[in-house]
């Protein structure tokens, strides 16, 4: 399942992908993957692209 949460709130801030994995420590190929749907990130990983990005874990990552 593709999260455009992520790709919305990153695109909010004027991030590219390549930011935003800089910014959280990790490649550019694993936020297009967690954005594609095809990785599925550990806690920490989404904890930090929540602060990144200024969102709360419910806001990026639950499924409605």
């Amino acid at each position: 399942m593709k999260n455009l949460k992520i790709k919305s709130a990153r695109a909010a801030l004027d991030l590219s992908q390549q930011e935003l994995a800089d910014k959280v420590g990790v490649s550019r190929q694993t936020i297009n993957a967690i954005e594609k749907g095809d990785y599925n990130p550990t806690i920490n990983l989404c904890r930090s692209i929540c602060k990144v990005l200024g969102k709360t874990l419910d806001e990026l990552f639950w499924e409605e």
